[in-house]
């Protein structure tokens, strides 16, 4: 197996926490975003999304999406389980999942490529040309924000999204409040419950 990526990027981000909380090494190959590789022709035929991370498998196959890469290697490696033990677990942590990519990190991704002049002319994911919208910029900062005041209230009264135990949903969370910082979309409003869990999280991947 090998891994492309670009691990600075928010969803080969996610990859590479879950890879190192459970200890396993694969080898890598990094797609350069900032010089378009990943809409070269030698990376589309890999994935015609062109987008990252992409987990090629030794039959030449490839999963191109994060959540299926971890679901997959979670198989091979069950030691320090991240995706839940059980099928009610399971699904509680794909629900969250979910929420997290539909209401965290697509708004982060509306606000900056609707805004940032990296993006003109290409504020989708993908090869294929699409004209930058500000008023989505501005609407995903807004659905950001609503995001980031939800998951502190639901942090309130647990250590982990999944009460005692930790998962792959808490990696999800902390890709996108990390990314919501980076892009300095983090609310001025009080959060203190999401901000006390990040640090709980962040010991458990022994990260900064």
């Amino acid at each position: 197996m090998k891994l492309h990526t670009y691990e600075s990027a928010p969803s080969p981000r996610r990859v590479h926490l879950f890879l190192a909380y459970k200890g396993i090494e694969l080898p890598t190959r990094t797609v350069d975003l900032r010089e378009h590789e990943q809409w070269g022709e030698d990376f589309l035929r890999l994935n015609p999304r062109g987008t990252v991370p992409v987990l090629e498998l030794d039959d030449g196959s490839a999963l191109s999406d994060g959540i299926a890469i971890c679901t997959y290697l979670e198989h091979l490696y069950p030691e320090r389980p991240l995706m839940g033990t059980g099928p009610e677990q399971q699904a509680r942590v794909l629900s969250w999942h979910m929420r997290i990519y539909m209401d965290g990190f697509l708004s982060c991704a509306n606000a900056l490529r609707n805004s940032h002049p990296a993006f003109a002319g290409h504020a989708d994911m993908g090869p294929r040309p699409c004209e930058q919208i500000p008023a989505l910029a501005e609407r995903g900062k807004q659905r950001l924000h609503q995001f980031l005041h939800d998951m502190d209230h639901e942090l309130a009264n647990r250590d982990f999204l999944l009460g005692d135990t930790f998962s792959m949903a808490d990696i999800d969370l902390l890709v996108a409040l990390d990314f919501s910082r980076r892009l300095h979309l983090e609310p001025e409003t009080d959060i203190s419950h999401l901000n006390a869990w990040r640090l709980r999280t962040a010991h458990r991947l022994d990260i900064d």
